[in-house]
């Protein structure tokens, strides 16, 4: 499914992406959820989650 890129603010890559964020993924915010998009294929779209996922993925990814 397709969803409104501009509905969607402030796209960031991480400090950690390699090459300058080339192949990396975006996160941004939409609503009330983190929006997570490939950046070599934002065209294809973007994926949402809650602040209860978002904030439960985040988690497991701190070192």
């Amino acid at each position: 499914m397709k969803h409104d890129e501009s509905a969607v603010s402030g796209w960031r890559i991480s400090s950690y992406s390699p090459d300058g964020g080339k192949s990396c993924v975006e996160v941004g915010w939409v609503r009330h959820a983190a929006a997570v998009r490939d950046s070599t294929q934002r065209d294809l779209g973007y994926l949402t989650f809650d602040s209860q996922a978002w904030a439960a993925l985040t988690s497991t990814l701190k070192p």
